[in-house]
């Protein structure tokens, strides 16, 4: 696990949008949603994130959307079967 928050992924010649946790970046026929380590409270961002907190909250709905076995929008857990563009820091957005 990361030690350092990742607040702001980086996808270069892709267009993102930043949500309060999220970043969504359009691939024209699909989405990645990353989910960041920032944290949100009462429309707030705070200045600091915490550690993993968004690969944990994404394992966390990778399980119910397998467990309940219901249609969902998850694709794949994993970013490479987007046409990543070169330097891309996959590790960084693995899990989230």
């Amino acid at each position: 696990m990361s030690r350092v928050p990742l607040c702001e992924s980086q996808i270069p010649g892709i267009p993102v949008r930043r949500g309060k946790v999220r970043d969504v970046y359009d691939f024209g026929d699909r989405l990645l949603l990353v989910a960041t380590d920032r944290i949100s409270a009462f429309d707030w961002i705070l200045p600091t994130g915490i550690p993993d907190k968004g690969r944990v909250l994404t394992k966390i709905s990778e399980f119910w959307f397998g467990r309940l076995g219901v249609e969902h929008h998850l694709l794949s857990m994993d970013p490479t079967v987007l046409p990543l563009p070169r330097g891309v820091d996959v590790e960084s957005l693995l899990g989230r």
